[in-house]
């Protein structure tokens, strides 16, 4: 009955056209219907109606319910709610003290804040006084920083002295007053909120680059289980991708074409899908793409994990640049 309960589990707008569930199971069974799931989750039209009353500004989230927005050349840091209908609510706005110097951050000492989407890992008390009362330590340098060889560590929110002083240099980390840090504290949990930092390039996701990106998503998935190598390959950006381990787009081309060609069947379950747009100085269509996977191939090999993607958005395409 699993394949009942996980139609239930999707919108009854699954299906945009008329659809017999008695007989495309009376002449297939549960396999019919679970291909024509299937064949949805590919559909751009599915995800952009499916999307058409969420507030995705900030990015789609399955399993993030807090986003900070900062912007360095507005010097502010706002606090969104996610609610279970998926709409939008501002929390805190603050302003906010960050790195004195514009720009992304390149190396360790160039007192930038980032620009890109980050998690919030750790909470951090019982700090020198210069931190205020608690810090959030981020992700930075994320995979795809780590990848474009930057460096420098240490990216924090945090509070403000307690000695009074407000003329700090923060050295990258974002500063505010120290009551709205602890109020929201009071109210978020780390271990679903996410970052998201701009220099006066903050721009909005649309439901058009979201349905792109969740069609191209579940085609590649579809591509990788039916062995499509060509399809599969095609959604890799052959100039600029490395994988995790800095491996290029040719012997990652290699590398998987050798393992497309022993043809073995395979399951690929993505859950928990989260997509935050991503602030650049290029003006890309950038995005970080996570989402819990479940493989199974009948060779044997197995992985359960969180699969992380950067990619970008050309001509409608989904493009990956990194991947762990």
């Amino acid at each position: 009955m699993r394949i009942f309960w996980y139609l239930v589990c999707l919108s009854v707008a699954v299906f945009a056209t008329d659809f017999d569930f008695v007989k495309a199971y009376r002449q297939g069974g549960i396999q019919a219907i679970e291909n024509a799931v299937h064949k949805q989750l590919m559909s751009y039209d599915y995800w952009l109606n499916s999307l058409s009353q969420n507030d995705i500004r900030f990015g789609y989230y399955e399993s993030v319910k807090f986003v900070f927005v900062a912007d360095k050349k507005e010097s502010t840091l706002k606090l969104f709610d996610i609610n279970e209908a998926h709409q939008l609510t501002e929390k805190y706005s603050n302003n906010a003290l960050m790195g004195s110097k514009p720009g992304d951050k390149l190396v360790e000492g160039d007192l930038k804040t980032p620009i890109g989407a980050y998690d919030l890992t750790t909470k951090l008390t019982k700090l020198d006084q210069f931190y205020g009362p608690l810090a959030y330590v981020t992700s930075y340098p994320n995979l795809y920083d780590r990848l474009q060889n930057k460096t420098g560590y240490g990216i924090w929110i945090h509070g403000l002295p307690f000695n009074g002083d407000r003329e700090i240099n923060t050295r990258g980390c974002i500063a505010i007053d120290n009551t709205q840090l602890l109020n929201i504290d009071k109210e978020m949990n780390i271990k679903n909120a996410i970052l998201i930092t701009g220099d006066g390039n903050l721009t909005e996701m649309t439901k058009e680059q979201a349905a792109n990106i969740l069609s191209g998503l579940f085609q590649w998935r579809n591509a990788w289980e039916k062995n499509d190598f060509e399809t599969y390959i095609a959604f890799y950006d052959k100039n600029q991708f490395k994988r995790f381990d800095k491996m290029k787009f040719n012997d990652f081309k290699d590398y998987k074409r050798r393992i497309f060609s022993k043809n073995e069947s395979k399951t690929i379950e993505f859950k928990t899908i989260n997509i935050s747009p991503y602030p650049n100085e290029k003006g890309e269509q950038f995005f970080r793409i996570s989402f819990y996977e479940k493989y199974r191939a009948s060779g044997g090999y197995r992985f359960e994990g969180n699969k992380e993607l950067y990619a970008r958005l050309q001509n409608n395409k989904l493009q990956i640049v990194a991947e762990r």
